[in-house]
């Protein structure tokens, strides 16, 4: 009796401490994980723009994604007038890309751009990105795109929030359009239950001149709750270099986060 006593109970402090030792691997593990990605961010160049600090992404002779592609710090810079230039050009051999993210996490609110650029006419290669995302591929993200995604046939505006949880699709809504003249502003609005999302000829604080918009609402989607970097990058589709062979250059005006 003793021995069936005491057995199981030596057995639950074994599966315990099993259990705490596991959770303090985990626990270290992250740690050591955001260490790493911290000493990473720290090594990298930074800019200032629209009032907050971003990270600058280069890859040197490394590819790296989305693409995959080169990127090059000297891509992305601010001008005197405090406006973003991001730039997709031929480096010696290699189409070289742009991007940027915040040091600043955002939640719930509305996130406004001020884009200059005839995004509408770009190569069935390239791609404008304007986006939150956590860094946890295919779930917490909120896109606003211009691309053909290597098809000319393609819709050029594509808006795409990836669901909080698995077992979810993504909400995916794509339209083509065409611009009045070279200034637009687009913009999403985050809560707990549906990101809406807008864009607008010339550069407005309302939805003067809107062009396109939709809403995605949870459920039947899933939207995150998680504060998150904003993103924004000009890039390549798979990595493929423009079929126009031409450089592009997009001028962001401004960036606005308001709670």
């Amino acid at each position: 009796m003793k021995k069936i006593i005491v057995l199981p109970f030596i057995s639950f402090l074994y599966f315990g401490c099993s259990k705490q030792s596991a959770t303090a691997t985990a626990t270290a593990n992250n740690i050591s994980k955001n260490s790493r990605i911290s000493e990473l961010q720290t090594a990298l160049t930074t800019l200032q723009f629209s009032g907050y600090t971003w990270y600058v992404k280069n890859s040197g002779n490394s590819t790296q994604g989305p693409g995959p592609n080169y990127w090059n710090k000297a891509n992305a810079f601010v001008d005197a007038n405090g406006w973003l230039h991001l730039k997709l050009k031929k480096s010696g051999s290699k189409w070289v890309c742009a991007e940027i993210w915040s040091q600043q996490s955002f939640g719930n609110g509305s996130y406004q751009f001020q884009v200059e650029g005839a995004i509408d006419k770009f190569d069935k290669n390239v791609v404008l990105g304007l986006f939150n995302y956590s860094g946890n591929d295919g779930f917490d993200e909120m896109d606003i795109e211009f691309a053909r995604w290597g098809n000319r046939n393609y819709p050029n505006l594509n808006y795409t929030i990836w669901p909080a949880q698995t077992g979810y699709n993504n909400f995916s809504y794509t339209q083509e359009f065409a611009l009045t003249g070279t200034y637009t502003t687009h913009r999403f609005t985050r809560s707990n239950d549906s990101v809406i999302l807008k864009s607008m000829h010339g550069f407005t604080n309302t939805d003067t001149n809107l062009f396109a918009g939709a809403v995605c609402t949870s459920p039947p989607n899933s939207v995150s709750r998680l504060a998150m970097p904003v993103h924004l990058n000009l890039w390549l589709f798979q990595g493929n270099a423009p079929s126009n062979n031409k450089p592009v250059e997009i001028i962001i005006h401004s960036f606005t986060y308001t709670p």
